[in-house]
């Protein structure tokens, strides 16, 4: 199995997510608290969506810069619904394959940053060299692409479309969909497996559980209205770490100790009400520890599908 190379053109914002506590960051005035320990919800993470909306105050695009949507060598561009009533066509990258007398197993990979770049197809390669079909998929707002970036909330409703559309494509066996995630794409992968019971298997990987510390230090990014504090749980995995619907594999590198205490909580919390979750470390950081990770990421697929 190949390590990914990790290419230049990962986003801006997959590498500054790495850095320890925004200590290298400028913090600017905020209106919301940062709880010690943010509150443990009592609902479903699931239920609680379908009577939450979210209030955007500031409707935009997404805030990376970003290259033109091409596909990579060895993917195919296509396209998939999202949003209310289906009104966002979105461009979803999908590793070419030929179908097989038995319907081949997939995993939808979330990118990291907040635009998809060439360089995250590197990361879709081992799982494709381990006979795994592979999404890729692009969220609202970016690329230059239609719809308001919110930050961790509605594109969670695109990834669980992009879900659907991997999971029917011909020669994909539905019952052994995979989803794995880097960075903001690690958080997004967490808050996607609370919101449907329709993957296999959940791999995050350096992923933020915490979105009031995720926004302490990306003020910047926040298009809500940060006085109001659902808005931050329901962005917050750690809030509902009793709401997996599949196991979970969490990993993170080992110089990524500013995130190692919103992890332990969110298995301490997620082990308490019966998840099958475990914490696993590589060496390395941000983006250094990927190639480790993705391996593991790969094994952990394998042994719950077994």
């Amino acid at each position: 199995m190949k390590a990914p190379e990790i290419s230049s053109s990962l986003t801006r914002r997959t590498l500054l997510a790495g850095l320890a506590a925004g200590i290298l960051l400028p913090k600017a005035a905020r209106a919301f608290d940062v709880p010690a320990e943010p509150q443990l919800m009592a609902g479903d993470y699931a239920k609680e969506r379908r009577g939450f909306r979210t209030s955007l105050l500031n409707k935009g695009p997404a805030p990376d810069s970003y290259e033109p949507l091409i596909a990579p060598t060895g993917a195919d561009q296509i396209f998939y619904r999202s949003g209310y009533g289906g009104e966002l066509e979105l461009v979803a990258w999908v590793s070419r394959f030929q179908r097989t007398p038995k319907p081949r197993p997939a995993v939808l990979l979330l990118h990291g940053g907040n635009a998809i770049g060439q360089g995250h197809w590197k990361l879709a390669d081992p799982y494709v060299d381990s006979g795994f079909v592979v999404m890729i998929p692009s969220l609202r707002g970016e690329n230059g692409q239609k719809g308001n970036f919110s930050g961790f909330y509605d594109e969670v409703q695109d990834v669980l479309a992009a879900s659907d559309r991997l999971r029917h494509l011909p020669g994909v066996d539905p019952h052994r969909l995979f989803l794995a995630g880097h960075s903001i794409g690690g958080t997004l992968a967490m808050l996607a497996s609370m919101s449907a019971k329709r993957f296999r298997a959940v791999t995050p990987i350096s992923g933020d559980p915490n979105a009031f510390n995720f926004f302490d230090h990306y003020p910047q990014d926040i298009r809500f209205d940060e006085r109001n504090p659902r808005e931050f749980q329901m962005r917050s995995p750690v809030c509902y770490a009793h709401s997996f619907k599949c196991p979970v594999k969490v990993m993170h590198g080992m110089e990524e100790t500013h995130i190692v205490p919103q992890i332990d909580l969110l298995k301490k919390r997620a082990v308490a009400a019966g998840v099958k979750i475990e914490v696993a470390t590589a060496e390395g950081g941000h983006t250094t520890a990927l190639p480790a990770e993705i391996a593991q990421s790969i094994q952990f697929f394998r042994s719950v599908a077994a």
